[in-house]
């Protein structure tokens, strides 16, 4: 089986407020899109992967690629408006036998081997597969017009969905060819839509998304603890 990752990192970073584009913001001495790549360089199971950025940091990203020695890297494409529209542009130059795909949010530096290796693992099996951890917080829903509370969920069957998502190539194919009403928050929404049975992973909570000054701090709060 052939198996090729998708990382979308066309985001600009807004939030974090560093002058830099997220791509490129650094995370212990590194670029935050460096760490996700080699993650998935050093996947055994992987065999490529398309890196989507924006339009504007493709020669960037070129040369981190080059600088980093990312031989698995084999395609650079500008990505869309959305992080679907991004995605989109990554399964559009796939190999033609490539047979699963992954896709990993570029700002999700510290994804572990072990989680990617057993999310395609489980793929092989199902036609699709999240990596999730279960929610710790109490969790309430909200009137968004006088913020008051409506409901307090319970919190036994919520789980937090991360990346990386692992899909049956055709499948996800089929579901970004379908017309989605509104902005799919994430592929495996896309992919439910099919009436595709979804399967969870059990993740890591140190596997976190990069938005906020906060964010990065805890991120570099992990990275260090991994290096001792």
């Amino acid at each position: 089986m052939k198996i090729q990752a998708i990382i979308p990192t066309a985001g600009i970073g807004a939030r974090l407020k560093t002058g830099l584009p997220k791509p490129l913001v650094e995370l212990c001495g590194k670029p935050l899109c460096a760490h996700t790549l080699e993650a998935f360089e050093r996947s055994p199971v992987i065999d490529s992967i398309v890196l989507v950025g924006h339009a504007d940091q493709l020669f960037e990203l070129g040369n981190i690629v080059k600088q980093y020695q990312l031989k698995k890297v084999t395609k650079i494409v500008a990505g869309g408006e959305t992080r679907c529209e991004s995605v989109s542009k990554g399964l559009a130059v796939l190999d033609a036998d490539a047979d699963i795909v992954v896709v990993h949010d570029g700002a999700r530096p510290l994804v572990s081997l072990e989680t990617i290796n057993d999310a395609v693992a489980l793929c092989r099996e199902a036609e699709a597969v999240v990596v999730a951890v279960p929610v710790k917080a109490t969790i309430k829903r909200v009137n968004q017009k006088d913020l008051s509370v409506e409901e307090t969920l319970e919190r036994e069957g919520l789980w937090e969905i991360q990346t990386p998502q692992v899909f049956k190539k055709d499948i996800l194919i089929k579901a970004h060819a379908q017309k989605q009403e509104g902005v799919p928050t994430d592929d495996a929404m896309m992919v439910e839509r099919l009436g595709v049975r979804v399967k969870v992973l059990s993740g890591d909570y140190r596997n976190i998304k990069i938005t906020t000054q906060e964010d990065l701090t805890v991120a570099e709060a992990f990275c260090r603890l991994r290096k001792i």
